[in-house]
């Protein structure tokens, strides 16, 4: 997959948790809600139809104010990449004001851990640069420290 600088924000490391335990976490909307959005803002609901043209839903509380993101998935590959946009909603309507694709692969890295790639596509360098100045990298690097986290405390379930 290819990297344009100019439209696309990329987070990727090597995290101390297996890549199913991460996809599990990824695709049930019980799981979403412990990690999805950084602290101390949270996730009120997630509702996920794991599907291509299926729904991938969530609403947040961010400092006391709703905020809906409403999506569909573009592609599933088992256990391994979701791709997923908020450019169109369930049944393929199209939103008003779409701001960005994820794609999202996990790969082995051996010895239980997994190489997580978070790929942020944009309509618009305009939309790109908006979405770092938003702070993405800071962010979804959290997010990602959230979700290595809470796998890990499942894991030792």
């Amino acid at each position: 997959m290819s990297f344009d600088p100019n439209t696309d924000l990329l987070l990727e490391r090597v995290v101390d948790a297996p890549r199913q335990l991460l996809w599990e976490c990824w695709t049930t909307p019980e799981h979403i809600k412990h990690f999805f959005v950084p602290k101390p803002h949270r996730v009120t609901s997630c509702d996920i139809s794991l599907k291509v043209g299926g729904r991938f839903n969530a609403a947040f509380d961010v400092d006391g104010h709703e905020m809906k993101n409403e999506g569909v998935y573009l592609e599933i590959e088992e256990g391994k990449k979701l791709v997923f946009t908020d450019a169109y909603t369930e049944g393929w309507k199209p939103a008003a004001n779409p701001f960005m694709t994820a794609i999202l692969t996990l790969e082995d890295a051996g010895e239980g851990k997994t190489k997580y790639t978070a790929l942020a596509r944009h309509r618009s360098a305009e939309d790109r640069q908006r979405h770092e100045e938003m702070g993405f990298h800071e962010g979804w690097g959290i997010v990602l420290d959230q979700l290595v986290e809470y796998a890990k405390g499942l894991a030792k379930r």
